[in-house]
């Protein structure tokens, strides 16, 4: 993985004056984050926040400083890690399987969505679920049909959406 696929994952973060934090339950997919940011020649800080079961992990925007999205494996990255910010895919196993994206920044989500059609990854239209509810939330489902591919093209780091789109394979 590479500097796009935290620049992905970022969906799911903030910016303070110089660092960027991602906040996760899951330690482990944090602690993963930390190991990336310092593949990147940077350092990454993690802990608890508070007494809640919130983990954090903290690194310096320098570290993503300039970087652009420019190859097909960055466009691939970054939907990854965009994925795990942003995507859905059902916990219960008895559910129907579906892969989806969500956001309130539709050009964003439009953009992410081109990046998996142009690596053949078939996605339907981009929609508002409830206009009365929230007319600014947008979503895309990934296409049936191509489910696997976004498992094995995409895939996922985070440690509950990684198993179960293992299972759509």
């Amino acid at each position: 993985m590479s500097k796009a696929y935290l620049l992905g994952a970022l969906h799911d973060g903030c910016a303070t004056k110089y660092t960027y934090r991602i906040s996760q339950k899951h330690e482990d997919y944090v602690k993963q984050l930390a190991e990336l940011v310092k593949q990147t020649g940077y350092s990454a800080w993690t802990y608890r926040e508070g007494s809640r079961n919130v983990f954090v992990v903290e690194f310096s925007k320098a570290s993503l400083s300039g970087f652009e999205i420019t190859t097909n494996q960055d466009k691939l990255d970054y939907a990854a890690g965009y994925f795990d910010a942003e995507g859905s895919v059902p916990v219960k196993e008895d559910a129907r399987a579906y892969v989806y994206f969500c956001q309130k920044n539709r050009e964003d989500l439009e953009e992410v969505k081109a990046f998996l059609e142009e690596a053949g990854i078939c996605c339907g239209k981009t929609h508002n679920p409830s206009a009365r509810k929230d007319p600014d939330y947008w979503r895309f489902f990934v296409s049936s049909k191509s489910r696997s591919d976004f498992a094995k093209k995409i895939g996922s780091r985070h440690p509950v959406k990684r198993k179960i789109l293992e299972k759509m394979i």
